[in-house]
């Protein structure tokens, strides 16, 4: 029988209060959501009707009546393009009433990287406090499985991006820097669990190379204390060692001197680093110094962090590439995802922290919204319809699995394990049946409540002719591929993709950028080698793109092109300057910018095609 949850059962949108180094209440109230999920699901959905009934989107399709039912029955479930000329309206100054009784106080940018330009999510002042919750839920499950968190600092490399005024006057941001800017954020209560290396000052910090300078002089002083390193994604951590890399010398002469490098011109951080900073400190500098000197920076992070017992970045999903590489600098140090969020929602939380990241599944949490999903059929090998599609549109090779008409969907505590869906989500701030383009597997339950493997991203895939290859399929084949060159000391750090239909026939050609076991020289390429990972990457390919390769003839050589170190970090500037952001930054696994191309294509060293037709056999 499940146990009452007297604070849900009342308001259940609203969020019990808990001391956050309370770590037996958290856990508490973990156990507790867990186990009356269709409840407290049913509480959310009443909730958000009866609240945004009268809004001119729901009172189209309900005619102010706050009926579950019926909202199930007449709101269709929907993408982004079909929501985005509300929310424009808002952004240009129309009542939040369009879709939110609560007043909208902002717009969160997605990252901007799947599908082009960044996308607007209404946010309200309630909502910040459900993110709060949601973070202060990840401590206890931490300490469950680590002993002394409160014991030292975390160094986390975090950073904001400039807001954007719309026309209304509300910021547009995203939703970290939303967070980060919020009073919610800087005005938070002490948490012993949670002290950070990094002065607030330099996290809100705008220039994100005078950020990531000051982050890392204060991680580096800090370095006894530190417990924990990370980064939001694992591209934003791996980005910081190669900053590292660049600057160590640096770092070094300002800790040898007790001085900030004249550079750092920003205020705030030229106010508060001086003060970690203190003194001059030789022996530190010499230290760091015969470190980062070493030929190889294999383990630097246990080298220079001793005390650190984890990483935290999210390395599930495209970060998975990353693993390999992180693995080399982090010194056997464990790879922990704690949390799966988007500029939509904050949906689920790593109950089993310390697990493989191959092993890495979420909870959804069911009081941060309400949940749906739409069963999707997982079936590449079989699939040999005709359908036309020449990679430009990725979202309607999905919708053709799902169907876009009268879309069945199935609640949160009706999933079956192993099934594959997409997640659709109604929000408390606006957003009605949305479709968040995440693929998620079911893995198992904690109490009554699914867990879910993220599997990728509904619209990432690279397309030729009637083959359909999604970010997870991709990451197979490369990840078999690249052992071919980790068995001669070489990592690829980090690889996109794109399908070049302007030759004929087409063929996917893959970005890679190499380096020779975590050093900055080019590796020198054996052609015979490269082939092979060509083929490699085909042969690991599913059965429709095989045949369309083989019998069909309708799909060219797969294309590897190696580009010269420091090409991906161009490609990150070029998005951040059409306005990604630099927190939430990942790596595009498919890119159409025909300037993203350029810039890729300006930086090749070496181009190699697969030699031989992968096998094929029809079934």
């Amino acid at each position: 029988m499940s146990r009452s949850y007297p604070c849900l059962s009342i308001l259940p949108g609203m969020l019990p209060n808990y001391d956050p180094n309370d770590n037996e209440a958290g856990m508490k109230i973990l156990e507790d959501l867990t186990e009356n999920v269709y409840q407290i699901q049913q509480g959310v959905l009443e909730e958000i009707i009866t609240r945004n009934a009268h809004t001119e989107y729901l009172k189209g399709f309900l005619n102010g009546q706050s009926d579950k039912d019926l909202f199930k029955k007449k709101v269709p479930v929907v993408n982004y393009e079909d929501i985005k000329p509300y929310i424009e309206r808002i952004a240009n100054g129309d009542s939040s009433n369009i879709i939110s009784a609560d007043p909208i106080t902002e717009l969160l940018t997605s990252s901007g990287t799947s599908g082009g330009q960044p996308k607007m999510m209404p946010s309200t002042a309630e909502d910040l406090h459900r993110k709060t919750f949601f973070y202060n839920l990840l401590v206890p499950v931490m300490n469950k499985y680590v002993d002394g968190l409160d014991d030292g600092k975390g160094m986390y490399l975090l950073f904001v991006k400039p807001e954007i005024k719309a026309p209304s006057g509300l910021m547009a941001r995203p939703v970290l820097t939303s967070y980060y800017k919020s009073s919610n954020f800087r005005n938070r209560p002490f948490n012993r669990f949670n002290v950070y290396t990094s002065p607030d000052e330099t996290i809100l910090c705008s220039d994100s190379k005078q950020s990531m300078y000051c982050q890392l002089l204060c991680g580096l002083v800090q370095r006894t204390e530190v417990l924990r390193v990370g980064a939001v994604f694992a591209s934003a951590f791996l980005r910081a060692i190669k900053f590292l890399e660049d600057y160590w010398k640096e770092l070094c002469s300002n800790i040898r001197t007790g001085h900030v490098s004249d550079w750092i011109t920003d205020p705030s951080c030229r106010k508060v680093v001086p003060l970690i900073l203190s003194k001059p400190n030789w022996e530190l500098a010499n230290l760091i110094e015969h470190e980062c000197s070493n030929k190889s920076w294999e383990g630097i992070i246990k080298k220079l962090w001793p005390r650190t017992k984890y990483i935290e970045v999210i390395v599930t999903g495209s970060m998975a590439q990353y693993i390999s590489t992180l693995e080399f600098y982090s010194g056997g140090l464990p790879l922990v995802s704690t949390m799966y969020a988007s500029s939509e929602c904050y949906f689920g939380i790593n109950f089993k922290p310390l697990s493989k990241p191959s092993d890495v599944s979420y909870t959804l949490v069911p009081n941060m919204a309400y949940f749906e999903l739409i069963p999707v059929k997982k079936d590449h090998e079989d699939a040999t319809q005709d359908v036309q599609c020449n990679g430009i549109c990725e979202e309607n090779c999905m919708e053709e699995e799902t169907g876009k008409e009268d879309i069945e969907t199935v609640d949160l505590v009706d999933v079956k394990l192993g099934h594959y869906y997409e997640l659709v989500v109604t929000t408390f701030t606006g957003l009605y049946r949305y479709r968040v383009g995440d693929i998620l597997m079911v893995t198992g339950f904690h109490n009554n409540a699914p867990q879910f493997r993220f599997v990728h991203r509904r619209n990432v895939v690279l397309s030729i002719d009637t083959d359909k290859t999604n970010e997870e399929d991709l990451l197979k084949a490369v990840t078999k591929a690249k052992l071919l060159l980790e068995s001669l000391g070489f990592l690829l750090i980090e690889y996109t993709s794109y399908a070049d239909t302007f030759s004929i026939p087409g063929h996917y050609v893959l970005f890679w950028e190499l380096t020779n076991k975590g050093r900055n020289d080019l590796p020198e390429l054996d052609s015979k080698i490269m082939e092979q990972c060509c083929s490699t990457v085909e042969e690991s390919l599913d059965s429709v793109y095989r045949r369309c390769r083989r019998k069909d003839n309708s799909i060219g050589p797969l294309e590897i092109r190696v580009v010269k170190h420091g090409t991906f970090n161009a490609l990150m500037d070029f998005c951040i300057s059409q306005g990604s952001s630099v927190n939430q930054y990942k790596t595009p696994r498919c890119i159409k910018s025909a300037e993203a191309i350029n810039i890729l294509d300006s930086r090749v060293v070496g181009r190699f095609f697969s030699q031989n037709a992968p096998c094929w056999e029809p079934v």
